[in-house]
């Protein structure tokens, strides 16, 4: 997040677009309820007639899945036209702006509205009340990252929030909220491709050199592989083994048989987990790892924020922390580390990483602190962009609207998008074991509007095959006119009804994403 949680009251408009935020996020969804009801203005773009949308938003644009850059490139035509744009802003702070003016010209509601599905009107409703906003933020998730042109729509909020400059102040920004509590951690520790910690490029001689010296090895000046990457490249043999760290891919990742067609080639597998989970049943080996209530450690939230943790209980049996596991089997290996506890690790860290640079343990003990934090007299970063962007001047990106990589046809004549609901997470592996969210959730439901279902000669309850070109899944339909006709919705938490078979692996060309929220498939009654 550019921003802080904190600040998302003291917005004058908000846009979520592509989170359902009350039920993957329902902290944050707190938040920004509390916000409309002190007078925020709500925008909420999403395929779906979520909670917020019904119960919060001053408008609701339900645009056809996949149709984000349109629909976005729409909202900055009519802001344009209108001279909603911050001028000086863009003169002081931007490049590129004539260009992307030059692209959002044909964007026109009307046309946006063919592709898209969302009445001209409300699309310049929702861009006056951004527009007109004195500070405005944009929140959103996977339903914005997770397609083929996945990295296109991030360009296109981030040309949004600038066009109206809305970056590098109080309660604006353009703010990703993470999925799980420690993916931005990991971003932050390096577990990408192609840089090290702090996103200091292996490209960049004077970051590998610094990682030579720090840690006293060889750095390979090659960026690495995806995790889509890495399956491909375990299905066709060129990678023989693979180490598998809390992740669940043969729940989670797009066109899961591909995945175990993939872990069922490789010569061999480790899992680290704290569960048996369905990848692990896979493995050669399975690590028993610690749970985070079992050890001590730090979390980088969705604000950035670093935050200590403390162990609660002991561990069971031989589970051990994840940094021991690696610690002992690298002593194995014939590597000397001489880390003695978690601290000793975070140490290094700050060492290494610039925006980390001035965290210790004793600074962290009470509320944490947000990043960059370059040394120990810094406050932490509340916001970022105030004065400059990294690069210097923020650059407008004039992106084009594309379709989906699969579209729907006669043989497949719907669309499924996917994501959560709120008594489950992710793939499961730890809602599932509690009794009191299996009573409120023990099983899939398939959304599907009700002129679809009577046309399908389906019934509320009546179990059900949904299938795509890559596979089926049978579970039971929820007749619900939360989607729009022509869209069906399941979740990824349920082993029994795998959504993940259906879904497509075809990857953004820059993130390597792949596109789990849009593919075409049919349903038939069961």
């Amino acid at each position: 997040m550019t921003n802080s949680i904190g600040e998302i009251t003291g917005a004058d408009a908000l846009l979520i677009i592509g989170s359902n935020t009350t039920e993957t996020h329902p902290v944050i969804g707190y938040r920004v309820r509390r916000a409309v009801r002190q007078g925020t203005k709500l925008i909420v773009a999403d395929p779906r007639r979520i909670n917020l949308a019904t119960h919060s938003a001053h408008i609701h644009l339900q645009q056809k899945p996949g149709t984000d850059v349109a629909l976005l490139n729409g909202i900055i035509n009519v802001i344009i036209e209108e001279n909603l744009v911050d001028q000086s802003f863009i003169e002081k702070r931007t490049e590129g702006y004539d260009k992307l003016k030059e692209t959002v010209a044909k964007y026109t509601p009307e046309y946006v509205a063919e592709i898209t599905g969302v009445a001209a009107e409300n699309i310049r409703k929702a861009a006056r009340l951004y527009g007109q906003a004195e500070n405005a933020a944009i929140l959103y998730t996977m339903g914005i990252t997770q397609h083929s042109f996945g990295t296109n729509n991030v360009l296109s909020i981030a040309n949004l929030a600038m066009v109206t400059g809305n970056l590098g102040k109080p309660s604006t920004g353009v703010n990703p909220l993470r999925g799980q509590n420690n993916v931005q951690g990991a971003c932050d520790m390096g577990a990408l491709p192609n840089v090290f910690t702090g996103y200091q490029k292996v490209a960049t001689e004077e970051a590998r050199n610094k990682f030579v010296e720090g840690w006293g090895i060889k750095v390979d000046i090659n960026p690495g592989l995806t995790v889509t990457e890495m399956f491909d490249g375990a299905d066709n043999g060129d990678i023989k083994g693979m180490y598998i760290m809390g992740e669940n891919p043969v729940v989670s990742d797009a066109n899961s048989s591909h995945v175990v067609e993939a872990l069922e080639n490789l010569e061999f597998l480790v899992v680290q987990d704290i569960f048996l989970t369905e990848t692990a049943r896979y493995a050669d080996v399975v690590l028993p790892a610690a749970s985070f209530a079992e050890k001590i450690g730090t979390y980088t939230n969705t604000e950035r924020r670093v935050q200590l943790s403390h162990a609660a209980v002991e561990s069971p049996g031989e589970a051990r922390p994840d940094w021991e596991i690696i610690t002992r089997l690298a002593a194995k290996m014939g590597f000397e580390w001489n880390y003695a506890n978690a601290e000793d690790i975070f140490k290094e860290i700050a060492y290494l990483t610039p925006s980390y640079g001035g965290m210790t343990y004793e600074r962290l003990k009470e509320k944490g602190l947000q990043w960059p934090c370059p040394d120990e007299k810094h406050p932490g970063t509340t916001y970022l962009h105030s004065d400059e962007f990294k690069r210097g001047l923020g650059l407008f990106s004039a992106v084009e609207y594309q379709p989906p990589a699969e579209e729907t046809d006669n043989d497949y004549p719907l669309i499924l998008t996917t994501g959560r609901n709120l008594f489950h997470y992710h793939t499961g592996t730890m809602t599932r074991r509690s009794e009191g969210l299996l009573e409120y959730r023990p099983e899939e439901l398939v959304q599907i509007n009700p002129d679809d279902a009577a046309q399908l000669k389906i019934e509320d309850g009546d179990q059900v095959e949904v299938i795509s070109r890559r596979g089926k899944v049978k579970a039971k339909a929820s007749l619900t006119e939360v989607v729009m006709p022509g869209v069906v919705f399941m979740t990824f938490h349920y082993h029994e009804a795998l959504t993940n078979l259906l879904t497509n692996s075809a990857l953004d060309p820059v993130a390597k994403t792949p596109e789990l929220k849009t593919c075409a498939v049919k349903v038939i009654k069961a």
